[in-house]
């Protein structure tokens, strides 16, 4: 049998969610705690995979197993073995077909930022900060100008294992609620730390160091160097995969109600 997960977790603690030989990842605790509820080694293969101290709201997973649990068993038995910053969220059983990765049209993100002359205390880890003032017009005239399919290269990681740099991004909404910023992203698919690098680049204009045009000329660039450095993971949230509805996936947990 083929089973979906939809897992949330706090990423502060973590070296990312792919597995690496410190075990301190989420795909770790996660695979561990699997096999240990279904007393038989579970491998799992996630929609997208996130940096050291980003957060996951709906990450989804699939796994196959001959164990026979039922959906909310599933939930409650696996998150029984887990930390308390990694919790299961929802199960589904899928057809054969169904890819966690392969499946998915889009992914979604979000990055919520602090605007404040002081850092954030209890918020530490949970979101960006910038202690200048935002010029909101500024930064919705730059994002508009990254919508579209482009190359990406300057938004790129030197790291990045993409085949290609040309990505379609679909949407940048931002809103504000009170002295926090967030900053939603949706494309058919993200280069490594191109979110981080966008919101590097957003904030130098927000912040009067540059025109939004020049987001024109670091995408014309497609060379890293013409870019701002990359900023903070902290603030950093993946939102989820975005599935064609056949396959009846949850596309939101509660903690989307709880984020900025």
């Amino acid at each position: 049998m083929r089973w979906a997960l939809g897992i949330a977790y706090h990423g502060q603690a973590y070296d990312g969610w792919q597995s690496q030989p410190s075990g301190r990842t989420v795909q770790d605790h996660l695979e561990a705690a699997l096999s240990r509820f279904a007393d038989r080694p579970v491998a799992t293969v996630c929609a997208g995979r996130t940096d050291a101290g980003v957060h996951g709201l709906n990450q989804v997973v699939h796994f196959d197993t001959d164990a026979t649990r039922a959906p909310f068993s599933w939930v409650r038995g696996t998150n029984t073995f887990l930390p308390a910053d990694i919790a299961v969220q929802w199960a589904v059983q899928v057809p054969d077909a169904f890819h966690a990765r392969a499946s998915a049209r889009g992914r979604r993100y979000a990055y919520v930022l602090l605007e404040s002359p002081v850092r954030p205390a209890l918020e530490a880890g949970r979101v960006g900060w910038v202690f200048r003032p935002l010029d909101e017009a500024a930064l919705r005239d730059a994002a508009a100008r990254l919508l579209g399919t482009h190359d990406f290269t300057s938004f790129r990681a030197s790291a990045c294992q993409a085949r290609s740099p040309v990505k379609t991004l679909a949407r940048v909404d931002i809103s504000r609620r009170g002295a926090y910023w967030r900053f939603e992203f949706e494309a058919d698919a993200f280069l490594h730390h191109m979110i981080r690098n966008l919101m590097g680049c957003l904030l130098v204009v927000g912040t009067g160091q540059q025109p939004p045009a020049w987001i024109d000329a670091v995408l014309a660039a497609r060379d890293r160097d013409a870019a701002a450095p990359t900023f903070s993971p902290d603030g950093l949230y993946f939102l989820g995969p975005v599935y064609e509805p056949h396959w009846g996936l949850p596309a939101r947990t509660p903690a989307y109600d709880w984020l900025p």
